[in-house]
């Protein structure tokens, strides 16, 4: 079976990380899925939600946006709505949940570090594509804050994480969808997994036909490699 992109049923689109891409920020990093781009930010903040003043603890949160043209067709800007949509909070929730799966907080110290990921240009997979420009954008928070005796990286920072979407397409189970293929995908499933190979998280859905065992067997299998393939990508990025 070909797909659409004319790519294998393994073959991710190609994937780049441009680091440094914001004057202002503690860390920052452009990441180009296909031709899906995210501008991720971390931003440090000497302080914490009141809810965990002097734990000792810091904290991680995410926020996710799309920019109005995004898209085919111009979207209104939520602000202009006055609230977040349902599927935003879902996905900043998870971006902040992936990242602090790796964090140590209490290492961090009494601070947050807050990640922006804008999406630029949207074409299936901005969440997967968010949290895996996210670590690398933390990381450089973290050494920036090391440069400045704040932490210790190796401390605070116990993995990579990843993310990649994964589906059954034309009755083919092919990783990385873009978004021809995502929304007329028979299943959809999005995997969140460590540089050692913990699962974080997986939402999977099907969108008609449920999918079988072995089926979610497959799409963990192909998860697997792609997210393997994307930490050895960070590990490049960062040097090292």
């Amino acid at each position: 079976m070909m797909r659409p992109s004319g790519r294998k049923t393994d073959q991710m689109r190609k994937v780049s990380f441009e680091r440094n891409i914001s004057k202002h920020a503690e860390g920052s990093c452009l990441v180009k899925f296909g031709d899906t781009h995210v501008l991720v930010t971390a931003s440090l903040e000497e302080k914490t939600p009141p809810w965990l003043r002097n734990s000792g603890k810091g904290w991680v949160t995410a926020e996710y946006g799309m920019l109005p043209r995004a898209t085919g067709e111009r979207m209104k800007r939520e602000a202009a709505s006055g609230k977040q949509s349902g599927r935003t909070q879902e996905i900043q929730r998870l971006i902040g949940r992936s990242l602090r799966a790796v964090v140590d907080l209490q290492a961090l110290g009494e601070r947050q570090i807050s990640i922006d990921c804008d999406v630029i240009q949207a074409d299936g997979g901005t969440r997967t594509a968010s949290i895996t420009g996210a670590w690398i954008a933390l990381r450089d928070c973290l050494a920036w804050m090391e440069a400045r005796n704040m932490i210790k990286v190796e401390k605070v920072l116990k993995d990579h994480i990843a993310a990649i979407s994964c589906g059954i397409f034309a009755n083919q189970p092919v990783i990385d969808l873009d978004y021809l293929e995502d929304s007329a995908a028979e299943t959809d499933a999005n995997f969140v997994m460590t540089g050692s190979g913990g699962i974080v998280e997986i939402q999977g859905t099907a969108e008609g036909k449920p999918f079988s065992e072995e089926e979610f067997g497959t799409l963990l299998g192909l998860a697997k490699n792609g997210i393997s393939e994307l930490v050895g990508m960070q590990k490049q990025a960062i040097g090292g």
